[in-house]
């Protein structure tokens, strides 16, 4: 980023999403445009909500879904509606994703790495599941997918390092911490974006185009300034 912007003058974004979250991937690609585009207007950071504990504590009464078989649909839906590539047979198999908490835990571990680890190692996370109908739920699922982004980005990310903190109490820690976020600024839906700067802020939940992400970035830069409004965010 560049950084004769000072951060102050930035727009600060948080996108609250889950590893099983379907929706935020199909809104990542647009999200990678908005942030190429505006790299140099804003700041942002992930806060993962842990979406299913285990499927004895989840419940979606929004979308009825309280078991896995019943989570296919919604990926299918996805699919449909925003074009990504999506595989919701993973909601077939006769070991489907049990909890996205160890997803959640293997992110956090890759932070300890730094931002830049999280966010690839994370990326990663998302096609092995959503595309390669992987369990990540599973740790030697985590670990292969850690494997592989090491491959990919050896300056970044360290295998090593990532298998010895995996799991550990700060890794547990970093996690809860997301968790605590989530649940003190009550979001109770992923994907989530807080847009803020100068005291003002919107929200934006569910996935949205990157025309909507530009939409809502220029509505905060007016009110910020105190200028009325031209357009609405929902």
């Amino acid at each position: 980023m560049d950084l004769s912007n000072h951060q102050a003058d930035r727009v600060k974004i948080v996108f609250y999403t889950d590893p099983l979250c379907c929706w935020s991937w199909a809104l990542y690609p647009h999200w990678q445009r908005f942030i190429e585009q505006f790299k140099d207007h804003v700041t942002y950071s992930y806060c993962l909500g842990g979406m299913i504990p285990d499927w004895t504590k989840y419940d979606d009464p929004f979308n009825s879904v309280s078991r896995p078989a019943q989570m296919g649909p919604i990926w299918m839906e996805a699919q449909h509606r925003t074009g990504a590539k999506i595989n919701d047979m993973i909601w077939s198999q006769e070991d489907p994703p049990s909890s996205s908490y160890p997803a959640c835990i293997a992110i956090k571990t890759a932070d300890l790495q730094g931002f830049e680890a999280s966010e690839l190692y994370m990326q990663a996370v998302w096609k092995a599941v959503m595309v390669d109908a992987l369990n990540i739920s599973k740790r030697d699922v985590l670990l292969q997918v850690a494997r592989g982004t090491s491959l990919l980005h050896p300056g970044i990310l360290d295998y090593d390092r990532f298998v010895s903190d995996y799991d550990t109490i700060q890794s547990r820690d970093a996690f809860r911490s997301d968790l605590r976020q989530v649940a003190y600024n009550r979001i109770g839906r992923f994907p989530t974006l807080t847009i803020t700067k100068s005291g003002k802020g919107l929200i934006m939940t569910g996935f949205r185009p990157y025309e909507a992400l530009v939409d809502a970035f220029n509505h905060l830069q007016q009110v910020s300034k105190g200028h009325p409004a031209d357009i609405s965010i929902d």
